[in-house]
């Protein structure tokens, strides 16, 4: 019990002592019925919800390469809508359903990129993503409250 209430307690503090009430959830463009929000600000940290190679019209066409660099351009776009950036970016997990093309990926990845500044980022195989994608990248971003 001891170690739940310390394990919440770094929680807090790495989101800045935010609460669950005091959170701020995006959801500019997500489509209605989606059971998540796109992104959700806790304290400094802003946390995107993992993110697919998909439009309006769903998977984008073109394979893994289109669907890497969209899968980063939607994860843009709603840091974009907060005003914020990818150099606000620190940490990504990325969810490949081949592993074979983590290469690939890194190739688009890293584009967004500035050399140097590269996040922290986890990178695993996937057994089946949503939409039967072929990539899914979820982000941490940091971003101190003025």
């Amino acid at each position: 019990m001891k170690f739940r209430h310390l394990a919440a307690a770094a929680l807090l503090a790495c989101a800045g002592g935010a609460q669950a009430a005091d959170a701020q959830f995006y959801n500019q463009g997500n489509p209605p019925g989606r059971p998540f929000s796109l992104a959700v600000r806790a304290g400094d940290f802003i946390f995107v919800s993992g993110q697919l190679g998909t439009d309006d019209k769903g998977l984008v066409p073109g394979g893994f390469a289109a669907q890497s660099r969209k899968a980063m351009d939607n994860v843009a776009d709603i840091l974009n809508g907060m005003g914020l950036g990818m150099e606000h970016v620190v940490k990504c997990t990325i969810m490949i359903a081949d592993m074979s093309k983590w290469a690939d990926f890194n190739q688009v990845y890293a584009g967004y990129f500035k050399p140097g500044r590269l996040p922290a980022r986890s990178a695993l195989g996937a057994n089946g993503l949503a939409l039967g994608g072929e990539v899914e990248v979820e982000c941490m971003a940091y971003a101190p409250v003025k």
